[in-house]
C-alpha cells in the first residue's frame, strides 16, 4: 500500500506538466472528442518514458550498483528544478496541437517521466504498477486541465507545475539523504 502511496504522489507530481500545459491549451475552444484523444496521446507518453527509464534503470543498477542510486535522486532533483523554473519562464498563449505538434507536445510534458522511471527501475520498483499510475494519472489530469481550462482561467495553470517540481524535489532529496 504504501508503494502505491509513494507511486501515486509521484505520478501526480510528474502529471502537473500535463495539467498545467493542458490548462493554458483548454483556453482555445476544444470538442470533447479532442480533448479525450490528446489525454490518451499524454497518458501514453507516460508509459512509454518512464518505461524506458525503468528498462535502462535496471540496466545502470546491475552495472553500477550503489552508484546509480545517487544519480536516481539527483535526476529528481533537476527534473523538480526543471519544473519549477518552468514556471518563471511561461509563454502566455498556448493553442490545441494537432499531428506531430501533438506527439512532441506529448514527449515535452513526459520526458521528466523518463528520468523518474529510470529511477525507479534503479529502485526496483513494479513496473506494471508505474506504468498504469503514471499514464492513468497523467491522462486524467491532462482532461481535468483541458475541462478546468473552460471555467478556472489562467490563474491556475503555473502554480500547479511549481508544486508539481516541489514534490519531485522533496523524493530526490529523501533519496539521497534518507
Amino acid at each position: 500500500m504504501g508503494e502505491v502511496v509513494t507511486l501515486s504522489t509521484l505520478a501526480l507530481a510528474l502529471g502537473m506538466d500535463a495539467f498545467s500545459a493542458s490548462l493554458g491549451m483548454g483556453m482555445a475552444p476544444i470538442r470533447l472528442r479532442r480533448i479525450f484523444f490528446i489525454g490518451i496521446i499524454i497518458g501514453s507518453f507516460h508509459i512509454i518514458l518512464p518505461l524506458l527509464g525503468m528498462v535502462a534503470g535496471r540496466f545502470v543498477t546491475d552495472t553500477f550498483g550503489t552508484i546509480a542510486a545517487l544519480i536516481g535522486g539527483l535526476l529528481l532533483i533537476i527534473a523538480g528544478a526543471q519544473m519549477i523554473i518552468a514556471f518563471f519562464q511561461r509563454e502566455e498563449e498556448r493553442t490545441a496541437p494537432v499531428g506531430w505538434k501533438l506527439m512532441l507536445f506529448s514527449l515535452i510534458v513526459s520526458l521528466d517521466s523518463f528520468s523518474v522511471g529510470l529511477t525507479l527501475g534503479i529502485y526496483g520498483a513494479k513496473v506494471l504498477l508505474v506504468l498504469m499510475l503514471f499514464g492513468g494519472i497523467a491522462a486524467a489530469l491532462t482532461w481535468s486541465g483541458l475541462l478546468a481550462a473552460r471555467k478556472a482561467g489562467r490563474w491556475l495553470g503555473p502554480y500547479s507545475e511549481a508544486f508539481g517540481g516541489c514534490v519531485l524535489l522533496a523524493f530526490g532529496f529523501k533519496l539521497l539523504f534518507l
